[in-house]
């Protein structure tokens, strides 16, 4: 039978204390034990089902867990207090000084500037690649190499990962591969193409109400257990604890996923064709023109189309920001980072969530000052969303009026 994420997570079923059809939240930060040697067992790692402390985990944070797990397809999985605490605490937990990563050149600003700028203080140093290259890939990998890095869908210019190819590569040179599959949650499921850890953002689209933040950890038990572990577990020792209030939010919230997604990609499917035919350079993994367009298709689960993120490039900062300002002003959406909420987002990347990548290394990868990347929302009625941007765009001189 093909592998549905959304079944996976649909077929889970909790009880609350006292027959709630939601589990019940779990509002303790330490919990009791029945005997001394429980808690003695359960510091060691050798009691299933005791809890000991919420910082190591708590009932909330391991329903979420299981169901973030379910969708991935992994044995467990680990939520943290943001995308950037399981980013880090999984780079950290597989990572001693003077190991060295290889990581696509195109990532979220914020995991560039630690792997960039902060990892070095450890003796943990990063090359950064064209990941659509897989042998570009290999040959950057040195003997000190632990583990390759990628974005399935890259943030924020849209490269897809050929995460079957850098699979091979990691397993034929005993590497970790690690996806950030915030982009494309239910659409790619990482871990049939090979990966090894999957990781996400779960303040974007898999919360989906831009009123949280959150990340988690995908992965084997053994790799999962090591992040908590009390002796030398990244996540147990860095903190990076989700608030279990927040982890029975985005439990919730995550049983309209699929219907979320489905409808994201329509409707940015709808403004690329859109906009592509207005005459702008326009990416977006489901349009033809798009390098990897045949690699996404081939990788997808077809169900969800190709994600709710797009960009255009408009020519100019000056231009992107008059039309970005003019669209929130006619309640298009919201000049704002972050991206998966119900109304479309927009920002220009360079100088906000790519702002940590130096400039001319801007430039060298393709991101250009005019470009803005959207987050396109939920719209019900795309066509008139379209109707009312394409106006913007006349007013602000990007296209001509049809009345002139």
């Amino acid at each position: 039978m093909k592998y549905k994420p959304a079944n996976e997570i649909q077929d889970l079923q909790y009880f609350g204390e006292f027959g709630g059809v939601n589990p019940s939240i779990s509002d303790s930060s330490t919990y009791t034990f029945l005997s001394a040697k429980t808690m003695f067992d359960t510091f060691e790692g050798n009691a299933d089902g005791c809890y000991l402390y919420s910082r190591h985990s708590s009932p909330s944070n391991l329903y979420l867990g299981e169901a973030l797990a379910a969708m991935e397809g992994t044995e467990t999985a680990n939520v943290a207090a943001s995308g950037m605490g399981a980013i880090t605490g999984a780079l950290l937990q597989l990572c001693k000084a003077g190991d060295h990563i290889v990581s696509s050149r195109t990532i979220y600003g914020g995991t560039y500037a630690f792997l960039k700028n902060f990892a070095p203080r450890l003796n943990i140093d990063t090359a950064f690649v064209d990941i659509t290259q897989l042998d570009v890939v290999e040959a950057a990998i040195t003997k000190n190499t632990k583990l390759l890095y990628c974005e399935s869908v890259s943030n924020p210019l849209l490269e897809v990962a050929d995460i079957a190819g850098l699979s091979k590569i990691a397993k034929k040179h005993g590497l970790t591969l690690i996806v950030d599959n915030t982009f494309s949650p239910l659409a790619i499921t990482p871990t049939k193409l090979g990966a090894d850890v999957v990781i996400h953002s779960l303040t974007k689209f898999i919360n989906g109400s831009s009123d949280t933040v959150g990340g988690v950890t995908c992965g084997t038990q053994d790799f999962i257990n090591s992040l908590r572990s009390v002796i030398d577990g990244a996540n147990m020792l860095l903190g990076p604890t989700m608030d279990s209030l927040r982890a029975a939010s985005v439990l919730k919230n995550m049983r309209t996923l699929h219907i979320r997604i489905q409808q994201h990609s329509k409707n940015a499917m709808f403004l690329a064709k859109k906009f592509e035919a207005d005459g702008f350079r326009t990416v977006y993994p489901g349009l033809a023109s798009h390098p990897s367009h045949k690699l996404y298709k081939k990788m997808m689960n077809p169900e969800y189309g190709f994600g709710g993120m797009m960009t255009i490039d408009v020519g100019s900062l000056d231009k992107a920001n008059e039309l970005m300002e003019l669209m929130q002003k006619r309640n298009l959406g919201y000049l704002a980072v972050s991206l998966g909420f119900y109304k479309t987002l927009f920002s220009s990347p360079g100088t906000s969530t790519s702002s940590e990548i130096p400039e001319e290394e801007q430039k060298e990868m393709g991101l250009t000052d005019g470009l803005i990347r959207f987050s396109i929302g939920l719209d019900n009625d795309i066509e008139r969303t379209y109707e009312i941007m394409r106006k913007c765009m006349q007013d602000v001189g990007l296209l001509k009026s049809e009345m002139a």
